[in-house]
């Protein structure tokens, strides 16, 4: 038994159309993919009906209509419910149908579910991303896959269309694990990002001026590019929640916790989170984290 993927017939579905969600679908649908969505919320996919997606009424439509369904969500329970139960993806969709799910989740979830469609002759891969709202809008999104090397080079086409920087991990699981190695290096990175920004102001300098100087030599990174300029604006608007990092953070602590390493900077990170969303900002972007320092400067004055 194969997969293999044709613009023209193969039936793709894709549920979860949030910021990044809609997005991906819509670069799908541009492609000429023949797409059907789902969403708890069908007005989030008006735009995309219109331009020519099939909207299902429930996850078990969407299993029972497609050959290839892509998954985004928010938490690991949505997951969850999505995929196992009676009216579930695995226990609907044909024989030969892949699953992929591109939410960041627990390694043992998308083990799970490997077992549970494979012992159905249905294929699945985990294939969580990375690249924020702005890589999603503009296809550049880094994709790191677990599950067979087959059904991957198989569906490649589909994550060609989303992102840029498409790599294979290994066995099921390791997307996911891929996936918290790079949450643990941003975690730690976004304070450096706001005490830097901070420090420039308190110095008494430009911080946009700082920025050109310090985000092309040896302290430039993705976060400090795109999310420095929106801490110095002020701008918190989610391209990724600060409460999905939360649960990035909690899923990547208690994988490290089964390995019993160390990671001080991932619990310095998820503290200071914690406190954010304590403070009623779990719905900002996870640039949000600069409120900290800049409230600590309001002390002071």
């Amino acid at each position: 038994m194969s997969i293999s993927i044709d613009r023209q017939s193969t039936k793709i579905g894709f549920i979860g159309l949030g910021v990044m969600g809609h997005s991906m679908a819509s670069h799908l649908l541009e492609a000429g993919y023949n797409l059907h969505i789902y969403n708890r919320t069908r007005e989030k996919g008006k735009d995309l009906l219109e331009k020519g997606a099939v909207w299902e009424d429930t996850v078990k439509d969407i299993a029972k209509n497609c050959d290839v369904i892509i998954t985004i969500v928010g938490f690991p329970q949505d997951v969850e419910q999505i995929y196992f139960g009676e009216d579930g993806l695995i226990g609907n969709v044909h024989e030969g149908a892949c699953l992929i799910d591109m939410t960041t989740s627990s390694p043992a979830t998308a083990a799970r579910i490997y077992e549970e469609a494979s012992a159905r002759n249905v294929f699945s891969l985990d294939a969580p991303v990375s690249g924020g709202d702005r890589g999603a809008r503009e296809a550049t999104l880094s994709i790191m896959v677990g599950g067979d090397r087959g059904v991957f080079d198989a569906v490649k086409p589909l994550f060609e269309v989303m992102g840029k920087n498409i790599v294979f991990q290994g066995m099921a699981g390791s997307g996911q694990h891929t996936k918290m190695a790079n949450q643990i290096a941003i975690a730690a990175g976004m304070i450096a990002v706001s005490e830097a920004i901070a420090y420039s102001r308190r110095a008494g300098l430009d911080p946009d001026t700082v920025l050109e100087s310090i985000s092309s030599g040896a302290a430039g990174s993705w976060s400090l590019s795109n999310l420095g300029p929106r801490m110095i604006k002020g701008d918190f608007a989610p391209g990724f929640y600060v409460k999905h990092f939360i649960k990035d953070m909690n899923i990547a602590s208690e994988e490290a916790d089964k390995m019993e390493l160390d990671t001080p900077g991932l619990d310095l990170a998820r503290s200071l989170y914690l406190r954010l969303k304590d403070m009623g900002f779990e719905n900002d972007g996870t640039q949000a984290l600069y409120r900290l320092f800049e409230e600590e400067d309001q002390d002071r004055n």
